[in-house]
C-alpha cells in the first residue's frame, strides 16, 4: 500500500525514520508555498514595463496633463534607450571624466525618484543604487515615471506642491516649477545622451521608435 511517505520527494525521505503524517502535511505545505512563491516572482519580473508606447492624450488641457504628458514622453524615450543595452554598452565611457553609460542610468534614476517626490511633497534623500542589477535599474525608473503619472492624477493644486530636502536647519523647499526646469528637464537630457552612447558603442536604438507619435 503507497503510504504519505511514499509520496515524498526523495530528499525529503527517512526509511530509517518514517515522517509522521502531521510533519508530512506541514512540509509538503511549505513545497507549496515556495512554489507558489516562485511562480509570483517569475510572473513579477515577467510583467510588461510601462511606456513601451505612449498613452492615448487626455481630452484636455490643465497643469496637471501636461506635466503627465512631459513625464510620458520621458517615460517612453528612457524605455527605448535603455532597451537591448548590452554590458559593452553599460561600460561605455566617452571620455575619462565622463560618466559611463551604467552612471548615466544610475543619475537618471535618482532623479525619478525625486520626481516622484516633488509630486507629493515627499523629502529627497540620498538613493544608493550601485548594487542594483542594469534590469532593477531599467524597472525600477520606469516604474517610477509610473508612479509620478499616477500621483498627479488627482486634485491637489500643483502650487501645493514642493521639492523638499531636510537639512540641519530645517526644511529646505522649492516650488513645482522647479521640477520641471530641474529633474524632469534632466531626465530628458542625460536620456538623450544614453542614446549617443549607444550609438557610440555600436548598438544604436531602433529605428523604428517614433518619438514623436510615441508608438
Amino acid at each position: 500500500m503507497v503510504t504519505m511517505h511514499d509520496l515524498l520527494p526523495a530528499n525529503y525521505r527517512s526509511d530509517l525514520h518514517p515522517i509522521p503524517p502531521s510533519e508530512y502535511l506541514v512540509r509538503m505545505k511549505n513545497l507549496l508555498l515556495l512554489t507558489c512563491c516562485t511562480l509570483i516572482s517569475a510572473s513579477a519580473m515577467a510583467q510588461e514595463l510601462p511606456f513601451s508606447t505612449i498613452p492615448d492624450y487626455l481630452d484636455e488641457y490643465t497643469e496637471h496633463t501636461t506635466v503627465i504628458r512631459m513625464i510620458e514622453g520621458l517615460g517612453y524615450r528612457y524605455y527605448w534607450a535603455t532597451e537591448g543595452l548590452r554590458p559593452e554598452d553599460l561600460a561605455y565611457q566617452p571620455s575619462a571624466d565622463a560618466r559611463s553609460t551604467r552612471q548615466t542610468l544610475e543619475h537618471i534614476y535618482s532623479l525619478s525618484v525625486m520626481i516622484i517626490n516633488g509630486t507629493t511633497s515627499t523629502p529627497n534623500t540620498r538613493q544608493e543604487v550601485a548594487d542594483l542589477s542594469f534590469e532593477e535599474l531599467r524597472a525600477g525608473t520606469l516604474n517610477n515615471f509610473q508612479t509620478a503619472v499616477d500621483n498627479l492624477f488627482t486634485d491637489e493644486p500643483l502650487t501645493d506642491r514642493q521639492m523638499v530636502w531636510l537639512t540641519e536647519t530645517g526644511a529646505y523647499t522649492l516650488s513645482f516649477w522647479h521640477l520641471i526646469n530641474g529633474p524632469i528637464s534632466d531626465a530628458i537630457y542625460h536620456t538623450g545622451q544614453v542614446v549617443s552612447f549607444r550609438r557610440s558603442s555600436g548598438n544604436p536604438m531602433s529605428p523604428d521608435v517614433d518619438v514623436l507619435r510615441g508608438q
